[in-house]
């Protein structure tokens, strides 16, 4: 059983170090033929025009800004419904409650990208036309933009958060909620001071999650956010990493499908990134506490 164990873990770490090696090899090329600095900092996106261009960097800098804007909305609301069910809400209501968000969880990613071009962005149209009003610089995308996708990004990322954040808190000994409960705090003073400090871990580990579905999503995104290279504000059609490689893969070729696998190979990077600094602050809490 030790030897089936062990080969169970030998596989996790064999399918991260085959991927690795796999983007390595694939996305290395695009650099060494086009070049970093042009790649990561030029911001023209023109990989079949007669004169090529292979910029990324809008395409960066808006998975960076719409998974932090996402991560904004959708950490704090999934860690608080989970505080709800974990420690506030009766059993009657979290049976209610529960089962929305495990469907939710269960829903399809091209759902949420259907509902949010046929819901959100006509919304998000109307407040465009509002504000911008007379103006004669904006280009109108129809609400679909920067915006909407945050939106439906942070609504996605919802379920994991949840679903984590919660296992995280009913994990956390009794006893620490008696002993704050018997030196006199109250019912939320012990939830924020003593539960949620006890269950950290846990959270972190909702947060580096919802930050990986948040960088990996392609199939909704592409639907509401216009799929367009430009600066990501929040009334621009703009395209994400992810993305890209799904719009533009299946009829490139030569460089460009070599430029594709570096984008593949920035958001590898991005993720793992991610996963370090965030276990990083872990262990210094961890340390300090």
């Amino acid at each position: 059983m030790e030897a089936f164990f062990a080969a169970c873990a030998a596989v996790a770490v064999f399918a991260v170090v085959s991927m690795t090696l796999y983007m390595l090899l694939n996305g290395l090329p695009g650099i060494g033929k086009v070049g970093w600095k042009e790649i990561l900092f030029q911001k023209v996106w023109k990989p079949t025009a007669a004169e090529p261009s292979y910029g990324i960097f809008n395409i960066i800098l808006t998975s960076l800004v719409g998974t932090l804007f996402a991560v904004i909305i959708g950490v704090p609301a999934g860690i608080l419904t989970a505080v709800f069910l974990a420690e506030i809400s009766g059993k009657r209501t979290a049976k209610l409650v529960k089962p929305a968000v495990e469907l939710l969880s269960g829903i399809p990613s091209v759902i949420y990208g259907l509902l949010g071009l046929y819901l959100l962005n006509p919304l998000m149209y109307r407040l465009e036309r509002k504000l911008f009003e007379g103006s004669e610089n904006h280009q109108f995308t129809g609400g679909a933009n920067l915006l909407s996708a945050v939106l439906v990004l942070a609504i996605m990322i919802l379920p994991t958060v949840i679903n984590v954040s919660e296992t995280a808190l009913r994990a956390v000994s009794p006893g620490i909620r008696e002993a704050s409960l018997g030196l006199g705090a109250s019912r939320m003073q012990t939830v924020f001071r003593a539960v949620l400090p006890a269950a950290r871990s846990g959270i972190f580990t909702a947060i580096v999650l919802g930050v990986g579905k948040a960088l990996g999503e392609a199939m909704a995104i592409m639907m509401v956010s216009g799929n367009s290279v430009n600066a990501p504000y929040p009334f621009h059609s703009v395209r994400f990493l992810t993305t890209a490689l799904v719009s533009e893969m299946a009829y490139a070729q030569g460089t460009h499908r070599q430029i594709l696998f570096t984008i593949g190979l920035v958001l590898f990077a991005f993720i793992m990134l991610v996963n370090l600094v965030l276990n990083w602050i872990l262990r210094k809490t961890d340390e300090n506490s």
